[in-house]
């Protein structure tokens, strides 16, 4: 209960917060084709469920540690519970991607000759638009300090669309930043295995879970619940790093070179994963089976 609790609270607030940041975006806004009020709610919603995955097993591993349930039991519990929470968010978020947009919004920001610079960095690159802002890709002047005018009669850049908005701005910390990107990536690469099909989102969901879940062990190294809880957070931010480390293309590509035609990259990670969690339950059974003798001797 409390699980699911916190699942769907964490859910529910960082998708909110993530579509105020993004309708409040205005240069995001600027540069995207326009979009309806429900493409943005997917987008946050897909964001939050990274969120809300770390953070729901996170919280429910901790009160399951400081109420004293059965370790096994309570990581099965959550690891199932988990499991189910995503691919039915997954579902639903999909499914209502399918739903054709009633409406699309653009917004009047200016005419031709608007200048679009940052206010943090005053000397750094500025881009003229020649055209109306609500076409941003079209003829732009770039004026870069120390360089004479470009002029570019089309935006030279990547699509918008594959570029996923920040949630922070350049002025929060790094921390924060690196976080909200990290989590962009971790919802990206479960999009792209929904979109796969049920067995592959399955397994690295199911994988990663299983790894989370193996890391209980670590909030009960601190008698003090908030210590607890802080170490979980440094540990679960240690996963969500390599689990972005290792979908990179570098990495997947070594491990493309590593297994030949053996096996897909793409299963290189959920067998990292699933191998590294069983070692930290083995090490978590022996752990007790050690201590409990040492009770016994005493």
């Amino acid at each position: 209960m409390i699980f699911s609790l916190s699942f769907a609270a964490l859910f529910l607030v960082a998708a909110g917060l993530r579509f105020l940041a993004i309708r409040l975006d205005g240069a995001g806004a600027m540069f995207r084709r326009p979009v309806s009020a429900l493409a943005d709610i997917i987008a946050a919603g897909r964001w939050a469920l990274s969120l809300a995955l770390y953070g729901g097993i996170l919280l429910g591993l901790s009160y399951a540690v400081r109420d004293k349930v059965f370790a096994p039991a309570a990581a099965l519990l959550v690891g199932v519970l988990g499991l189910g929470f995503t691919y039915g968010i997954a579902f639903a978020l999909d499914s209502w991607e399918r739903v054709p947009p009633e409406r699309e919004f653009s917004r009047a920001l200016g005419e031709p000759g608007l200048i679009l610079t940052s206010p943090r960095r005053p000397g750094g690159t500025a881009v003229v638009l020649l055209q109306e802002p609500s076409d941003p890709d079209g003829a732009r002047v770039v004026a870069v300090p120390g360089q004479p005018l470009q002029y570019q009669p089309e935006f030279a850049g990547r699509d918008p669309l594959s570029t996923p908005l920040e949630l922070l701005e350049d002025g929060n910390p790094w921390f924060l930043r690196s976080l909200a990107i990290d989590l962009q990536l971790n919802a990206n690469r479960l999009n792209r295995l929904f979109a796969q099909g049920l067995e592959p989102f399955m397994v690295y969901t199911g994988a990663l879970i299983f790894l989370l879940c193996a890391l209980s062990f670590i909030m009960k190294m601190s008698a003090w619940p908030l210590v607890s809880l802080f170490l979980g957070c440094l540990a679960f931010r240690g996963v969500l790093s390599l689990e972005v480390f290792f979908n990179s293309p570098e990495m997947q590509e070594a491990f493309g070179s590593f297994l030949q035609d053996r096996l897909e990259p793409e299963w290189a990670t959920p067998l990292i994963f699933g191998g590294f969690g069983l070692l930290v339950y083995l090490y978590s059974f022996l752990v007790f089976l050690a201590r409990r003798q040492s009770k016994n001797e005493n």
